[in-house]
């Protein structure tokens, strides 16, 4: 937020804000946190604090700025997931409502992230009671900015999402009024809780409050318990009460027109015009002064400024009992007014102020400008913005580069969620609903994510490979794959390797398979390569080694001509390393020796050949020669081979003399 400014102003009854702490300019946002209260008033606001540290700055400390500190608080975390939610189910609606039912969606969907904002103040007044004061003070800045937040949100949802017509306008702008000033309740029960109500201290403050606000019903409740202790202004306070109870207001339902309710209010101004001129009330101040507010006098209003605390608290009051039936049109001229009245140039409106403002001139544009000036994250522009564009507010409106507001917004939330360890999730889907950048922003985004477990890999891979992502899949599986084989997990790796269909490093892995075999004697991860299936064909090596898994679990099984049949596939067929056809042919000597021929000749002599073109084309061929162990192994090899097919042909020549 801006350096020195202050959103929000203090209502009545709230302490004094603390001073304002500065913090890290960000590229696009304001500079400087807010001072803040904590309540329902409304305090000096500029954003969230950035940083943690306390006391002010000095030259020898170093401050880490991150980007969107807000998403690491972790009583916020309610608001960007609740609103996620909110948010998805917006946009899947889009195309189901028309017409009035889809007015009155938005209107809910409005009330919906107005609820989460509240729901997440209450989560912040509540931990805030459990940390040491420098904390708390910072829960109570935020406390602040929420309470800011749904102040606004609430007006443009009037003006803008349910855009409230002349009469109901003005209701709706009470209802405003009495949600977001300062809570009377604490006083009323003070008052009511007295031996003696009317002689409180407190009584004909909270009396003018109702009154200010339009709570009829409440005031006319107080005021009978001044009549009861004072019999001598029981006339007075019949006369009073009477009119308070005939003023006409505009009333939601109500089939009588904006004309018929204007004459009514006309003949009850003058009747109040009237007492007042005969001074009815002319031994009661206090009366007299309730009086004068209900003919809507500007001075009399302005002298329980201190009850009010804010000039859009006037605005709202001076219209109730001046311009019941003000249209939305004639806002913007009763707002600037009464904010010069009530500041009366003792101090300069506030970036709250400023906001408000713009919402009472209609000026949506604005509005959402000097949000993303003020406050300290997206989160507020974003889903505003999003829902004032399904109000077809905001079509007319595209920014230089091309993308259009909302989608703007939209992406620079998505983009901040992004940095966080798990948030990112949301940003997902934020990324899915702009039509423009929105890939572009996820592709990005996705290859950024540090792929710390094999779980988090896993959310990853499975939202590239719906989105078929195909090149982020290929890098997400590839990294895995590395990070397994460093780690010698060969199952892990070659399983991370056929999902990114890379045949380089499927062979490399089967590679490594292969010489642990030859090292150990027997196969790790058998399950993974026994359920290989189409998966072995990415590569030939990776192909041998299914087929030779295979050729193990028919031999495991006693099936012995089939076993004999694929280790012979197996050398003919040249997908073998040639490192490994001893192996191969070592592997053949206990079919050699079983007491039931195996091999027929014609096999027998294949393995006579791959032998011999073993023995004869080895490079090393001396070396191969002098190691004893090769050595022996070839001659036993060839004695098998020798014996099987003196047996074979014995066999064959038998059958064929038979």
């Amino acid at each position: 937020m801006a350096s020195g400014r202050r959103l929000g102003r203090g209502g009545a009854g709230c302490p004094a804000p603390p001073g304002p702490r500065e913090r890290a300019a960000l590229p696009g946002r304001a500079v400087g946190p807010p001072a803040g209260r904590g309540g329902r008033c409304y305090p000096a606001l500029t954003g969230s604090v950035a940083g943690t540290g306390h006391g002010a700055p000095s030259s020898s400390q170093v401050f880490v700025v991150r980007r969107d500190q807000d998403i690491y608080i972790q009583t916020l975390r309610k608001l960007f997931n609740e609103s996620h939610g909110i948010f998805m189910g917006l946009q899947r609606s889009e195309e189901e409502l028309a017409g009035k039912s889809r007015k009155a969606h938005l209107v809910q969907v409005s009330k919906n992230y107005r609820s989460v904002i509240r729901a997440c103040m209450e989560d912040m007044h509540e931990a805030a009671g459990k940390f040491d004061p420098a904390l708390q003070g910072q829960y109570s800045t935020q406390v602040s900015i929420l309470s800011a937040m749904e102040l606004i949100w609430n007006l443009c949802e009037i003006l803008f999402v349910e855009a409230a017509t002349a009469g109901p306008l003005l209701l709706r702008l009470l209802d405003w009024v009495r949600l977001h000033v300062c809570d009377v309740d604490s006083m009323v029960r003070e008052v009511l809780s007295s031996e003696s109500p009317s002689k409180h201290k407190l009584f004909w403050n909270v009396v003018d409050i109702f009154v200010l606000q339009g709570r009829m019903d409440e005031a006319r409740h107080l005021l009978s318990k001044e009549a009861s202790a004072n019999p001598t202004s029981m006339n007075m306070y019949k006369i009073l009460d009477e009119l308070m109870k005939k003023m006409p207001v505009p009333s939601i339902g109500n089939t009588q027109t904006l004309t018929e309710l204007e004459l009514k209010w006309q003949h009850w101004h003058e009747e109040c015009q009237r007492y007042l001129q005969d001074g009815t009330f002319a031994s009661s101040p206090h009366m007299e002064s309730i009086c004068k507010i209900l003919l809507g006098d500007e001075d009399a209003i302005l002298e329980k400024k201190e009850l009010m605390t804010t000039w859009y608290h006037f605005l709202v009051t001076r219209l109730l009992y001046s311009h019941p039936t003000v249209k939305p049109v004639e806002l913007r001229f009763y707002a600037q007014s009464s904010m010069d009245l009530f500041l009366g140039g003792e101090s300069s409106p506030e970036p709250l102020d400023m906001i408000l403002m713009a919402a009472f001139e209609f000026e949506i544009h604005q509005v959402i400008k000097e949000c993303s000036i003020v406050l300290s994250n997206w989160w507020f522009v974003a889903h505003l913005t999003d829902l004032l564009d399904h109000c077809k507010l905001l079509q007319s409106h595209n920014l230089y580069f091309g993308s259009n507001m909302r989608e703007f917004l939209l992406l620079e939330y998505a983009s901040g969620l992004f940095s966080h360890h798990s948030l990112w999730q949301l940003g997902v889907d934020y990324f899915d609903h702009c039509p423009e950048y929105g890939r572009v922003y996820l592709e990005l985004h996705i290859e950024r994510i540090p792929l710390s477990t094999e779980q988090k890999a896993l959310k990853v891979l499975r939202i590239c490979e719906q989105r078929q992502m195909q090149e982020q899949v290929r890098s997400i599986c590839k990294i895995m794959a590395m990070k397994a084989l460093r780690n010698n997990r060969l199952g892990s790796a070659l399983s991370w390797s056929i999902r990114a269909k890379d045949a380089a490093f499927a062979t490399l892995i089967s590679d490594r398979f292969l010489k642990d075999y030859c090292e150990r004697g027997c196969f790790s991860d058998l399950d993974l390569i026994d359920n290989l299936g189409p998966s072995m064909l990415l590569s030939d090596r990776l192909t041998f080694l299914g087929k030779y898994r295979e050729f193990h679990r028919l031999y495991g099984e006693k099936r012995f001509s089939e076993a004999a049949r694929l280790l012979l596939t197996l050398m003919t067929a040249h997908i073998a390393p040639c490192s490994f056809w001893m192996t191969l042919l070592t592997d053949a000597l206990p079919l050699l020796e079983q007491k039931e021929v195996i091999f027929s000749a014609e096999q027998t002599y294949e393995l006579m050949r791959c032998l011999e073109d073993l023995t004869a084309g080895n490079p090393d061929k001396q070396k191969f020669q002098d190691d004893d162990v090769e050595t022996t192994k070839v001659e036993m090899l060839r004695l098998a081979l020798a014996r099987n097919l003196a047996r074979v042909i014995v066999k064959e020549g038998t059958v064929e003399g038979s």
